[in-house]
């Protein structure tokens, strides 16, 4: 999962979100992808309202924008959560938490907290 946007990372997520991988629907093969698919679409709808953040258009002083990030990471991953129970499968597992302690669970673990742009990408 994405990391939590802070004031240490809030740099890289505005300014290096094009060198981040988005993931569009041919990214995922037909069948047998559809948890993935709901991933890469958590990740590609949390991209752009970062983008939209730190555009200037919703907010321009520095708290103003990482409030906006942190928004957007909680309502993307919210909407994530309720994507994984609408199916028949077993949800991500953060999903199963409540409130503070669902946004501790993804924001551990991360394989990229600091938001580096991806070689190759």
């Amino acid at each position: 999962p994405p990391a939590r946007p802070t004031a240490e990372n809030l740099n890289a997520i505005c300014h290096q979100g094009q060198g981040r991988p988005r993931y569009p629907a041919r990214f995922f093969r037909g069948s047998g992808a559809s948890h993935f698919r709901r991933r890469g679409k958590a990740i590609n709808r949390l991209e752009s309202w970062y983008a939209l953040c730190c555009s200037g258009e919703v907010a321009q002083e520095s708290a103003q924008v990482l409030c906006c990030t942190e928004q957007a990471w909680k309502r993307a991953l919210s909407m994530f959560c309720v994507e994984e129970y609408s199916t028949m499968t077993l949800p991500y597992e953060c999903c199963a938490e409540k409130r503070d302690q669902r946004w501790m669970c993804f924001d551990s673990e991360l394989p990229n907290p600091n938001y580096s742009p991806k070689p190759g990408y």
